[in-house]
């Protein structure tokens, strides 16, 4: 590891800034949905910001300016579209520079610099961040297939800001994972020059955590979208149900659970100690915990007959 190793470690560059701002801000909002509404002065367009799909039918009424702004939620697929083709993008180039020793092209060389990218000698290892932008891409290409295969969309919506947010989202989580690579000026550095002599056994560990949690996450959403079908295989209503099944037994949105499980297996495959991947992680957990809390609050005012053993995120806790 070079001897600025460890100053690097600890700073505080733009991506880690910003990673922190926003699971800051979902932590507060999320405290503030915990409090009596009695408590606390009405919001609409505060509320139409952090809900989507079923949970605007849960929260106050929506202004007809609020309305004005909405996108329909099957447009879920544009954030796929997108992570698949832009992270497919970042994966060429981090393989060509791994396998052919191509230096990344200027421009994004000069990017990960901005986002606060370092020239380390070793200070992390080059094959955790190839296996982490392969998990990510992958996970883009199954949720693009999920979307047009298996979820079947109603006509809920989300607001334009949230699609915004959406389509920014996965080109920033691209590039957070590329600026882990140790440069060599514009070059990946690869310590001893043979990239399987890197292979750990959080490498393992991560790519099984990164199945499993995918493979239940599938799972859950194929159970969702059979709440619309018939026994052939065919939508026939678009209304709300009870989901069974699964993780379903244990929370009201295992999918998020799910989702928070996959980002904690690219931590694992990062060995652990990627402080700005963990920031990552705190916000998705405090962002699909506010969204399972929500629902949670739905699926139990809309249905008497709701299991009340199921929490909403965390089995047994919350």
């Amino acid at each position: 590891m070079a001897p600025w190793a460890g100053s690097e470690a600890s700073s505080l560059n733009p991506l880690r800034a910003l990673w922190l701002a926003l699971a800051a801000a979902f932590l507060l909002t999320l405290l503030l949905q915990l409090v009596p509404p009695s408590l606390l002065p009405g919001c609409a367009l505060f509320q139409d910001l952090i809900r989507y799909g079923k949970t605007k039918l849960g929260g106050p009424r929506r202004p007809a300016v609020c309305r004005a702004f909405d996108v329909p939620k099957r447009y879920f697929s544009h954030f796929y579209v997108i992570s698949v083709l832009w992270n497919g993008f970042l994966l060429w180039f981090l393989t060509q520079s791994l396998f052919l020793g191509v230096p990344f092209p200027h421009w994004l060389h000069r990017l990960l610099r901005i986002l606060g990218a370092a020239q380390f000698q070793g200070g992390e290892l080059a094959l955790s961040a190839f296996l982490v932008l392969v998990f990510l891409w992958l996970h883009s290409l199954r949720r693009l297939f999920e979307c047009f295969y298996v979820s079947v969309f109603s006509n809920a919506v989300i607001h334009l800001v949230q699609y915004c947010f959406g389509l920014v989202y996965y080109v920033l989580v691209g590039l957070t994972v590329l600026s882990q690579v140790p440069l060599d000026g514009r070059n990946v550095y690869v310590i001893g020059k043979n990239l399987l002599m890197q292979a750990r056994w959080f490498h393992i560990l991560g790519m099984m955590m990164f199945f499993w949690s995918s493979a239940h996450q599938y799972k859950c959403h194929v159970i969702l979208g059979n709440l619309r079908k018939n026994k052939a295989g065919v939508v026939i209503h678009c209304n709300h149900r009870i989901p069974f099944g699964d993780w379903f037994e244990y929370v009201s949105s295992p999918n998020y659970l799910a989702e928070l499980m996959i980002y904690i297996s690219m931590a694992v495959t990062f060995g652990f100690h990627n402080l700005t991947w963990w920031l990552v992680v705190t916000y998705v957990f405090f962002s699909q915990a506010l969204s399972a809390f929500l629902s949670h609050k739905f699926y139990k005012s809309k249905f008497v007959s709701y299991p009340k053993h199921r929490k909403a995120f965390l089995p047994f806790l919350f």
